[in-house]
């Protein structure tokens, strides 16, 4: 090939390419730019007092309602101040110095959270009471109360609570599998129990045995109406008292439940108390309970050993799931 014609190719190639180029050029630039979706400035969620507008993103949280303790843990949500004395061991915010202690609700340090600077104070259960204390120290601050209300499903109100609290600090699928793991729990129960069984619910602590209304009583009351359980024994006008309501062991040999569903209220403290009885002990090696049908087939199950500091819903689906598999292994031995 000649020179010129050398030439001539490659000044063809070369225009070639940068026409090519060009076109490439054009093309990235007609394509549109990824539009970033903006951060919320602002989250609304409605409480047991209405709807609430809560600026993003927080800076300080304060937590006092037992039953977020481990929700707000598990996920990762620093607290500037909360009822550290109210937590059990097994939520990490308990070894952390670096939050501010309210104390407990008999002993509130309520003074303590002005200068937590909240912007948010999840409040309830045990300091449902302080709402208007904290709303006075903390004028600044979301003060938000998700305690179950009075007339509504127990179970409803537990979803309620994580449900909003996803909505909150942006865990709306962490919310939605606790939620989807409590119902998982509640239907094999329910699935597992027979009517015709009939059950009691009660209380140990300081050695001694307190009953649990159903519906009404402390913690085990509402698993009566979620479960749809044959109650034992109703005593009319029981309470919430968190030690059960007085009841004898020969009202219970009585009434010979088929299932014993017991919150040992102590265990959660039993590292601290020398004078310890297990529930287990108490009702299981009991001579005037050895005839109920209860003990004599094994039927009695215990709550998780932090209940009384927690009853938040993990715990409720521990608890289901455990009496699910109680009566499952009952129902293969008839």
């Amino acid at each position: 090939m000649s020179v010129p014609r050398a030439l001539a190719a490659t000044s063809l190639g070369l225009a070639s390419v940068l026409a090519l180029a060009g076109c490439a050029t054009t093309a990235a630039a007609e394509k549109p730019e990824a539009i970033e979706t903006p951060k919320a400035t602002s989250v609304t969620v409605e409480d047991n007092n209405g709807k609430h507008t809560i600026d993003l993103p927080l800076t300080s949280v304060v937590a006092t309602d037992n039953r977020t303790f481990q929700t707000l843990s598990d996920w990762g949500i620093e607290l500037t101040a909360g009822a550290v004395a109210l937590m059990g061991d097994d939520v990490s915010y308990k070894t952390d110095s670096s939050i501010i202690d309210l104390g407990n609700h008999r002993e509130p340090n309520l003074e303590a959270v002005v200068a937590a600077a909240p912007q948010l104070i999840i409040n309830g259960q045990r300091f449902a009471d302080y709402q208007d204390d904290f709303e006075t120290l903390a004028p600044e601050a979301v003060v938000l109360n998700l305690d179950p209300r009075e007339g509504k499903p127990f179970d409803e109100e537990l979803k309620r609570q994580v449900t909003v609290l996803g909505e909150v600090f942006g865990k709306q699928k962490e919310a939605a599998a606790l939620v989807a793991d409590f119902e998982e729990a509640i239907d094999r129960a329910k699935k597992a129990y027979n009517s015709d069984e009939t059950v009691m619910a009660l209380i140990t602590s300081a050695g001694e045995v307190g009953y649990v209304a159903p519906s009404a009583g402390r913690t085990l009351g509402p698993i009566f109406d979620i479960l749809g359980l044959t109650p034992a024994l109703e005593i009319p006008e029981g309470s919430e008292d968190h030690q059960g309501d007085d009841i004898s062991v020969e009202a219970i040999a009585t009434a010979n439940p088929s299932w014993i569903l017991v919150m040992d209220r102590d265990a959660v403290f039993a590292a601290d108390e020398p004078n310890y009885v297990q529930a287990s002990e108490i009702l299981e090696k009991s001579e005037a309970l050895a005839g109920v049908d209860a003990v004599k087939g094994g039927n009695i199950v215990y709550m998780p050993t932090g209940t009384y500091l927690n009853e938040g819903i993990q715990t409720y689906t521990t608890f289901l799931n455990d009496f699910a598999d109680a009566l499952e292994k009952a129902a293969k031995k008839k």
